[in-house]
């Protein structure tokens, strides 16, 4: 496997260099060289955000199909909460769920059941108070990979209980060993996945070793087929475990708002999210226990393989909810380990700008006097996001100052008067 495994890829037959994905990725993980895009795969986190803003659809993502399934004696498919939100008029969990059966999986297992063990578990953990205040929810992978790369200070205060995709998975492949008898190598879970993040977090997961999730599927792959075959069904199996707490999960708000505690903050979309933990970098937020954070806008039903539009989804969820009791799944004693990470989130330095100390320093010299040399429009002309991005690009030996084309207008200018001065010499003589 590559150091740096990545969901988001870039189809270079489609781009056509526009500039649109260099200035909405939060990391500066994009350059436009040589008329097309390139990913930078150390800045990457797997947002999606390139995905959202590309006219061109030159920005895809990678994820796994139902041939899959072919691979593994018995199937248990995950799907997150965001999924129910797709239907229009859906009264009954259990239409979606028994469709998902009639698709193939052998079983199901929700991710909502798992977000009320993890909403529950967070509430004791913060009980005791063995936490540094605020914690920030570890739900979403973009933003803690975010916080990986760019917040390093913020490292400790990240909630080390994996995510309910990864809970689920567990706790399903448990079930299905004591129910059939097989092996858990024989096993397959596939998580349906809004976003690309999670087919990331399968495939390198933060905080633990190895995944317990199989595969990840996106909705917009199966959304046809199980439509089709919800429609179809003549029986509905009594499936569905979960409550108004684990649905809540899937829109902005609902983790935040199971933890029955007033003094949480829950944003969303990646600017805000940024624009939060520059905040909580600076101090500037001390008052509030918990920050429930989503790359996504409107949460994870915002996430760029769904199908439906966000807040129509959201909309639909709030209906579906009406139909539910308020939490079905709870934690029998203590926390099982199963949930807890299994190392601590660490910071990864791969926006510094070198590993020795006396070097980085005289590297941001260079940058900053490189960039006084820039417009500072950040026009994104040059295929950096930024004047101080393209500088520091110089710097690193990636760039030329006459990329910035105000720079190499001013020096053919200059060219243009040497030679004008020149020619007028000539005459004279």
């Amino acid at each position: 496997m590559d150091r740096f495994f990545h969901s988001v890829t870039l189809d270079k037959e489609k781009c056509v260099g526009c500039t649109n994905c260099i200035k909405r990725c939060p990391t500066e993980a994009i350059r436009v060289r040589d008329g097309k895009a390139q990913i930078i795969s150390e800045r990457c986190i797997d947002c999606g955000e390139c995905i959202r803003v590309c006219p061109h659809h030159a920005k895809k993502t990678r994820f796994d199909h139902m041939e899959r399934l072919k691979e593994f004696a018995y199937t248990i498919a995950l799907p997150a909460p965001t999924l129910y939100g797709q239907f229009n008029n859906l009264d009954d969990i259990d239409f979606v769920l028994t469709g998902l059966k009639a698709m193939g999986f052998d079983e199901v297992f929700e991710v909502s059941r798992a977000a009320e063990l993890v909403s529950e578990a967070t509430r004791r953990l913060m009980s005791d108070d063995s936490l540094p205040r605020p914690v920030i929810s570890s739900a979403c992978p973009a933003v803690v990979r975010l916080i990986r790369v760019r917040f390093p200070d913020l490292c400790p205060h990240v909630l080390p209980l994996r995510s309910p995709m990864e809970t689920a998975a567990g706790f399903a492949k448990t079930e299905a060993v004591k129910k059939t008898g097989l092996p858990m190598e024989k096993i397959g879970c596939f998580f349906i996945t809004p976003c690309p993040a999670k087919v990331t977090d399968i495939k390198q997961p933060i905080g633990v070793e190895k995944s317990m999730v199989d595969g990840a599927i996106a909705i917009s792959e199966i959304f046809p087929t199980l439509s089709s075959k919800m429609d179809k069904l003549t029986q509905i199996e009594p499936i569905s475990e979960s409550g108004i707490i684990g649905v809540s999960w899937a829109s902005s708000g609902g983790e935040a708002a199971a933890l029955l505690n007033d003094k949480y903050l829950a944003a969303d979309g990646i600017e805000n999210v940024i624009r939060v933990l520059e905040e909580l970098e600076d101090e500037r937020i001390r008052e509030l226990d918990f920050i429930e954070l989503n790359a996504c806008s409107g949460g994870c039903v915002g996430g760029v393989l769904c199908v439906e539009n966000a807040y129509v989804a959201k909309a639909r969820l709030q209906r579906l909810r009406k139909y539910l009791p308020v939490s079905k799944n709870h934690l029998k004693e203590e926390i099982p380990k199963g949930m807890n990470w299994q190392e601590s989130l660490e910071f990864a330095p791969v926006l510094t700008l070198s590993d020795d100390l006396d070097e980085a320093m005289q590297m941001m010299m260079d940058i900053d006097e490189i960039c006084k040399k820039f417009p500072s429009l950040d026009c994104g002309a040059c295929g950096a996001p930024s004047c101080h991005a393209l500088a520091e690009d110089v710097v690193k030996g990636l760039a030329k100052e006459s990329d910035c084309v105000f720079v190499l207008r001013e020096e053919i200018q200059q060219m243009a008067d040497i030679f004008q001065n020149i020619s007028g010499k000539g005459k004279t003589h």
